[in-house]
């Protein structure tokens, strides 16, 4: 299972190279292309002043970032890199996060992330909608992915649009659909085509212990013997197991 982060960042100026630093960092994962629903999210105190157009432009201010960890601290860069762990990371404009980035790992004294790792989903838009605008607001707006929670740029809200704009760069919605398509050869009397299977790698279930037990007693006590879950059950008990491949 193909395992990528998105990343996205904050800061307080445009270069780490003049003293800028990281005051916002957030990651959403990825698997098959799809958000697992686990994200990483830290305000980062910068112990500098923010400049004016920056913090115009996701009205994160001094004030409200005085206290929080910095960089270095356990809770932020060894959690950071314990997240991602080996896994690809997708930014937009990645070369402006991975500097922010890298500037942060390396004055906490951790070692940077490969410039290989990372996937810049601007790249990906330019070669796919060249000569146009291709800024995240753009790309969202083209693929009609909603920016109604998008007041202000913020890390976790940008890093989960661009996760739906990753998606739809390399090939859209429809990859989630994954069927386990398979081709059929033709046979005497009839056609050739595609089947389709069940997953080779069934979702993870969202559902805790506890509502599975309140589901399990709701259709025990209230539903009783004539519940249509419990025929469905029964249903899927009957049909045999795939043979191993």
């Amino acid at each position: 299972m193909a395992r990528e982060i998105v990343v996205d960042t904050e800061t307080t100026g445009l270069d780490p190279r003049q003293g800028h630093r990281l005051i916002e960092i957030a990651c959403v994962e990825l698997e098959d292309f799809v958000p697992t629903g686990r994200t990483f999210h830290r305000y980062v105190d910068p112990e500098r002043d923010i400049d004016f157009d920056a913090e115009r432009v996701h009205g994160l201010s001094r004030a409200f970032l005085s206290g929080k960890p910095k960089f270095a601290d356990p809770e932020v860069a060894p959690a950071f890199l314990e997240f991602v762990g080996g896994a690809v990371l997708i930014a937009h404009n990645a070369a402006f996060d991975r500097g922010f980035v890298n500037a942060e790992l390396a004055h906490a004294g951790h070692p940077e992330l490969d410039e290989l790792r990372w996937i810049d989903t601007m790249a990906l838009a330019q070669q796919r909608f060249p000569g146009m605008h291709n800024s995240l607001d753009a790309l969202c707006r083209r693929f009609k992915i909603s920016l109604a929670e998008r007041e202000k740029h913020g890390a976790l809200v940008d890093a989960r649009l661009l996760a739906h704009v990753y998606l739809e760069l390399k090939g859209g919605r429809e990859r989630v659909l994954d069927l386990t398509e398979a081709w059929r050869p033709a046979q005497a009397g009839g056609a050739g085509g595609r089947v389709y299977g069940p997953r080779p790698r069934p979702l993870a279930p969202r559902l805790t212990q506890a509502e599975i037990a309140l589901h399990d007693a709701f259709v025990q006590d209230v539903l009783k013997e004539g519940a249509l879950w419990l025929e469905l059950l029964q249903e899927a008990a009957a049909i045999p197991a795939p043979a191993a491949q």
